[in-house]
C-alpha cells in the first residue's frame, strides 16, 4: 500500500487556508507549480476534486469542505512533530492562534497576554475575541479559552478553576419589583437573556437542595455578550444571571445584589480546549502553560 503523501495534505491545508495557489506558494516558499502539482496529485490519488477554479478565483468543493479538517490535522501534527525534534534550547518562535470569549479576553486574558509576549520575544499571538464558540480544528485554532460547561468532543480540555454564577439585580429594581423568593418567582421578572447557550430561553436552575426549577424568563434584554448587560443592570431594569469575572465588582460596590444565593444556572467553569491531537508545538504547549499558571 503506498503512503499518504502528506507534504500534498499539507500543501492542500495551505491553499484551503489562503485562498489562493499563489499566497500558498508565497508562504511555503514553493513554486507555483509545485503547489499546483501537488494539488492535482492528491486529487488523482483521491479520485475527486478539491477544489472548483476559475480564471479569478478558487473554491473548496464538497469533497474538499469534507476531507479539508484531516489535511489541518495532517498539517499541525506534523508541524508538532517537527518541532518536538528539534533542540529545545533553542528560542521558540512562530505564531500561535487562540481564541477567546470577548468580555474575559479583555478583563483578564490580556495582560496575561502582554505578560506572555515579554517572556516570549519571538512567539507571536494571533488572539481573536468573540463570544461565539469557534470550531477550533475548521478554523485553525491552536487553542481556546472557554468559560462553561463543556459538550462531550474530542477536543482536549483542561479546567482552570471553577466560576461562580450570580443571580443580579439593583437595589433599585428590587424594591420597585420584589425580590424572588424561589427560582419559580423569575417567571413573573424582568430577565436580561445571554443568547450564547444552547437553550436561552430556558434557565434550569438548580437551587440550594439541588432541586431544578426549569424557568422560561420573561426577557427585557437580551445580547450575545455579558458586559453589556451591567449597565442596565445597575439602572435597575432586570435580573441577570453573570459569572462572577462581570459582575463580582459590582457586587462587591453594592451596584448588584445576588437576589438569588445558592442558586445557580448548570456549573461554570474556566476552561483551556486544544484540538484533539496529543502533539502540539512546543510555542503551543509554552502559552498553554503559561495560561495554566497565569488565569485566574
Amino acid at each position: 500500500m503506498a503512503l499518504p503523501d502528506y507534504e500534498a495534505w499539507a500543501i492542500f491545508a495551505a491553499v484551503a487556508r489562503l485562498g489562493s495557489f499563489t499566497a500558498a506558494a508565497q508562504e511555503l516558499a514553493l513554486s507555483k507549480p509545485t503547489i499546483s502539482k501537488a494539488i492535482s496529485r492528491l486529487e488523482e490519488s483521491l479520485g475527486t476534486v478539491l477544489f472548483h477554479r476559475t480564471s479569478r478565483r478558487i473554491s473548496l468543493s464538497t469533497a474538499g469542505k469534507a476531507l479539508l479538517p484531516h489535511a489541518r490535522q495532517i498539517a499541525m501534527d506534523g508541524e508538532a512533530a517537527m518541532e518536538a525534534a528539534r533542540d529545545t534550547t533553542h528560542l521558540l518562535q512562530g505564531q500561535v492562534r487562540l481564541a477567546a470569549p470577548l468580555s474575559y479576553g479583555l478583563s483578564h486574558l490580556a495582560p496575561v497576554i502582554a505578560d506572555f509576549m515579554c517572556a516570549y520575544p519571538e512567539i507571536t499571538v494571533d488572539l481573536q475575541l468573540n463570544d461565539a464558540r469557534v470550531d477550533l480544528v475548521e478554523e485553525g485554532f491552536d487553542c481556546a479559552i472557554r468559560i462553561g460547561a463543556l459538550p462531550d468532543s474530542s477536543l482536549r480540555a483542561i479546567k482552570l478553576r471553577r466560576m461562580n454564577g450570580y443571580f443580579i439585580a439593583a437595589p433599585s429594581y428590587v424594591e420597585r419589583k420584589g425580590q424572588p423568593a424561589t427560582p419559580a418567582d423569575l417567571n413573573d421578572h424582568d430577565c436580561f437573556i445571554y443568547s450564547n447557550t444552547p437553550s436561552p430561553e430556558q434557565w434550569p436552575v438548580t437551587g440550594p437542595d439541588g432541586h431544578i426549577t426549569n424557568v422560561r424568563p420573561k426577557c427585557r434584554f437580551r445580547s450575545n455578550n455579558g458586559d453589556v448587560m451591567l449597565p442596565a443592570l445597575v439602572a435597575g431594569r432586570g435580573i441577570g444571571y453573570l459569572p462572577d469575572f462581570l459582575c463580582q465588582k459590582a457586587l462587591d460596590a453594592g451596584d448588584l445584589i445576588n437576589i438569588l444565593p445558592g442558586c445557580r444556572i448548570g456549573d461554570i467553569a474556566l476552561n483551556i480546549v486544544m484540538p484533539p491531537s496529543r502533539l502540539r508545538p512546543a510555542r503551543v504547549d509554552a502559552l498553554v502553560d503559561f495560561l495554566k499558571d497565569n488565569l485566574r
